[in-house]
């Protein structure tokens, strides 16, 4: 990881964009270098690079493979030790907005408006020794599952993440995509048990995603759900493939996926309605999707690996000394059976993944 150190911490010194990702069960960390200080949008998805999207949808940004020096790095494994971090529970005030803003959810979908909704809230934690690369680096080797990431743009900011979904991998003519919802904290059980109200969560984001391909793919094969692990917490999971028509485009893909149930709601655009009107935070890139957009450096031809960016934190870092606010995100899953104080409990089980890493 040194030759990765020397070379980001020089981008950043410089002021220069970066990102570091490590893809899910691989042996390599890949880094964009980007050469000049330009923020580049992304017009059609035609483009080629690392593409970071925000949730609404209005932010598409992109360090370009042309604009940049690409490196892939051997990834050293090793224990990492996992301190005992005395970060203090967020206080009463946000416990309590929280709940009520998951009761007036559960009211909403109790009203019919719609019949899941994901709601979040922001966290902030101060670091008082806080190095970059270190909690990269720790978010490596504690979640090796995960696509684990650091983004720096110098007009964004910095932004880490370990996030367990992936949004869409994507060729000229396959595609894979997951279905991903369910939350309960590992305790070591040797069999995981879910209840009505997990499942019934999960079964919306695949009947969701299933009906929206549908239009624009053939040959779509559906497993059967089953229970995964990030961190320290499981999932319910369900894979979803097929082959896309000749007609369709990766632009008019990611818009009908994007933001699935998983982190919106359905139906999506009165769930997104009601998170843009009653959540009191910017999610910003918080829900949104990044990763490689038309890479064609891994495979003979160009291919798509885009992850919903989940497990993250946004990083503002003090220009005086070692110290940083670290702003952590965490969403819940509301359904007409969910709990205002197990919904804010789990929020906290969440927090945890990015607290872990500090």
């Amino acid at each position: 990881m040194e030759a990765i150190r020397a070379k980001s911490q020089k981008q950043f010194q410089e002021k220069l964009p970066f990102v570091l990702y490590f893809k899910p069960d691989s042996a390599e960390v890949t880094g964009f270098f980007q050469q000049n200080d330009t923020l580049f949008s992304v017009v059609d998805f035609s483009e080629k690079g690392f593409v970071l999207s925000s949730f609404d949808g209005t932010k598409t940004y992109l360090i370009p493979e042309n604009e940049s020096e690409v490196l892939r790095f051997t990834l050293e494994r090793k224990e990492t030790a996992i301190a005992e971090n005395n970060f203090v529970i967020a206080d009463t005030a946000a416990k309590n907005d929280f709940q009520a803003l998951v009761a007036k959810g559960i009211q909403s979908i109790k009203n019919n408006e719609f019949k899941k909704v994901v709601l979040s809230r922001k966290e902030m934690v101060e670091v008082a020794d806080f190095d970059l690369l270190s909690t990269f680096e720790k978010l490596v080797q504690l979640y090796p599952s995960a696509f684990v990431y650091c983004f720096y743009h110098p007009k964004i900011g910095i932004w880490l993440g370990a996030t367990p979904e992936q949004l869409l991998k994507a060729t000229d003519t396959v595609f894979e995509t997951i279905s991903l919802a369910g939350t309960q904290k590992d305790v070591g059980l040797l069999e995981i048990i879910w209840n009505k109200k997990e499942k019934e969560e999960q079964q919306f984001v695949t009947d969701y995603i299933v009906s929206k391909l549908e239009s624009v793919a053939s040959e779509i094969k559906i497993t059967a759900p089953y229970s995964i692990k990030a961190g320290t917490i499981w999932h319910i999971r369900t894979d979803i493939s097929g082959r896309l028509n000749s007609d369709s485009s990766l632009q008019k893909v990611i818009q009908w996926l994007h933001p699935t149930p998983a982190v919106c709601g359905l139906p999506k655009e009165r769930a997104k309605a009601f998170i843009l009107e009653n959540e009191k935070c910017d999610r910003s890139f918080y829900t949104g999707f990044l990763g490689e957009l038309n890479s064609s450096f891994t495979t003979k031809g160009k291919s798509s690996d885009l992850f919903v960016n989940l497990r993250c934190m946004q990083i503002e870092v003090d220009s005086n000394s070692t110290a940083a606010k670290a702003y952590l995100y965490v969403g819940c899953g509301i359904t007409k059976d969910s709990v205002p104080e197990k919904e804010w409990e789990e929020s906290v089980h969440k927090s945890m993944t990015m607290k872990k890493g500090l």
